[in-house]
């Protein structure tokens, strides 16, 4: 075992490990970015990276119910929805390295094996799995661009896919010079109604798990519906080995915005500052932030938007379109009522019903051909009706085939991923998709350039002609009909200045019809709400207006 103090060179950024117990889904990602959001607004520069304990190379393959959305940074990465938060909390894009998982890992060290770098050793968990996780743990604070890097490690103690992750901060906590690094261990702290009180064993057993796979925590997040008595601090202090003011309480929030300043009130960001003995900071700057609550908050508006998709059981699986709608809404002082409709529920006869009353029509992305055709029924219904309506990806291609068809009468218009036959396909797979067999990591990913027609709705919602979006598709528009939608009244508003793919369109003479290729929710944070989004729930306002 080294010596924790022969470290040769001291490290350029202190760590933040946080971990979670008694149950998944407990906030550790909402608790990390609120915490990088105190730390930011002391003016230090902050990261969080997220190490998720699943087989699965990254979550482009996995079924949104499976784990929710899966969010794309500017340079291509798939990753956890974590990372959307963090995104949004922090306003600074993250990137490949921010997101970690147990298939990329051994990925990495099996190809080292094959290509002999380990000189005939055998390979082991310990120490090449760990080395391996330890390095990628350490990459962003080696950058020099950062004073903190705070690291979610996926899932809960005691889950056997966690222990390699566990094992690794536990070394690092050894290898690090002191004050170099802390734990974070988040857990719950359940209400027995029956009792009428709550319950710490869960807390100490937890600890406990941890503590047993060698990490101690330097200070405890409590999740719990009630405020936490003081004899319940001490007592949890006590068995769980932590200083009394290093118990902190999370309780449930009205909204994950107002946690960076539960979090505030609870001292959090001064426990780590004291504990890392990080110099510099100044006091926290969240005037900004506490605007954007105050109109959140506060609305003199609200509207109702009908989110059409295939996946809305599971508010997850579009995360980002969910909290785009909050940033717009709070930029616009209004309350957005979110109706989330699956589209294989809807058909020509009953859409009028379903969409009855609603303000704005989004239609989500997504893949394959189910509730398809539920979808061109709503868009029909919203063009023909004269309702905002703002399509994503899949919902852009949506709108060409439903605009192909009942407008230009093109007969079995459609998409080649949803009928390769089609007569008339005005959606088809992109040239350099079709010699591609492998799922996984090979659709156009990340950031692409899009210059905007002049004075079109989506140009005068930017305020500029040059913009750049996140992409996540394999499907384009088929330039080879641009003609024909132009003369009949849809027009290409953006393109791609290299390859000329269509990315926006829009109908001119509609009061909102803009829908586009990208993913823009995916760049909507609370500092800079999208502003596709902001004009689009304009347009739902001014229509509520008119119809009162």
């Amino acid at each position: 075992m080294p010596d924790r103090n022969s470290t040769s060179a001291a490290p350029t950024a202190k760590y933040i490990f946080v971990t979670g117990g008694v149950t998944s889904s407990l906030g550790k990602g909402i608790i990390s970015a609120s915490l990088a959001k105190l730390l930011q607004a002391r003016g230090f520069r902050v990261t969080i990276q997220k190490f998720d304990p699943y087989i699965n190379i990254d979550p482009g393959t996995l079924n949104p119910y499976e784990h929710g959305e899966c969010f794309v940074t500017d340079d291509g990465a798939e990753t956890d929805l974590d990372l959307g938060h963090y995104e949004r909390f922090l306003n600074t894009p993250t990137s490949q390295a921010n997101n970690v998982t147990t298939g990329r890992i051994y990925d990495h060290v099996i190809t080292k094996e094959r290509e002999g770098a380990y000189l005939g050793k055998t390979v082991q968990v310990v120490p090449h799995i760990t080395d391996e996780i330890k390095r990628r743990m350490l990459l962003l604070g080696e950058t020099g661009q950062f004073d903190v890097v705070i690291t979610e490690i996926g899932g809960s103690i005691g889950d056997i896919e966690s222990l390699p992750f566990v094992e690794s901060v536990r070394q690092l906590r050894w290898e690090l010079p002191e004050s170099s690094s802390l734990v974070i261990h988040l857990t719950l702290l359940p209400y027995l109604r029956a009792a009428g009180e709550l319950k710490t064993k869960p807390t100490q057993h937890s600890v406990r798990d941890l503590r047993s796979a060698g990490l101690q925590p330097d200070i405890l997040v409590c999740r719990s519906e009630h405020p936490i008595p003081p004899e319940m601090r001490r007592k949890i202090a006590l068995f769980c080995n932590v200083n009394i003011n290093s118990v902190i309480e999370s309780l449930d929030a009205d909204t994950i915005y107002s946690v960076p300043l539960l979090m505030l009130k609870e001292h959090l960001d001064e426990r780590v500052i004291k504990k890392l003995r990080l110099n510099g900071g100044t006091h926290p700057d969240l005037e900004g932030w506490k605007d954007f609550l105050g109109r959140l908050k506060n609305p003199t508006e609200e509207v109702t938007i009908a989110l059409v998709g295939k996946y809305v059981e599971l508010p997850d699986a579009y995360k980002s379109i969910n909290e785009a709608f909050v940033h717009a809404g709070a930029q616009n002082e209004c309350k957005v009522h979110l109706r989330s409709i699956q589209s294989e529920h809807i058909t020509a006869e009953n859409v009028a019903q379903l969409l009855h009353g609603v303000d704005g029509v989004l239609v989500a992305p997504g893949f394959g051909e189910r509730g398809f055709e539920g979808k061109i029924a709503a868009v029909k219904y919203v063009r023909e009706n004269k309702i905002p309506f703002f399509g994503i990806c899949l919902g852009m291609q949506v709108a060409v085939v439903e605009f192909a068809r009942h407008v230009l009468q093109l007969e079995g218009a459609n998409s080649t991923e949803m009928d390769p036959m089609s007569p008339n396909p005005v959606i088809s797979m992109m040239e350099a998709q079709k010699a591609i067999t492998q799922k996984g990591g090979t659709m156009r990913l990340g950031a692409y350039d899009c210059e905007l027609r002049r004075n079109s709705k989506a140009a005068k919602a930017y305020g500029r002609n040059h913009i750049s979006e996140r992409h996540r598709h394999r499907y384009e528009f088929n330039n080879d009909y641009l003609q024909q939608f132009e003369n009949g009244g849809m027009v290409a508003s953006g393109t791609n200045p290299d390859t000329g793919l269509v990315e926006v369109v829009e109908i001119p003479n509609h009061p909102w019809f803009v829908a586009g290729q990208f993913h823009p929710e995916l760049k909507s944070t609370v500092q800079n709400p999208h502003p596709l989004f902001v004009r689009f729930v304009k347009a739902a306002i001014q229509r509520h207006k008119n119809e009162l």
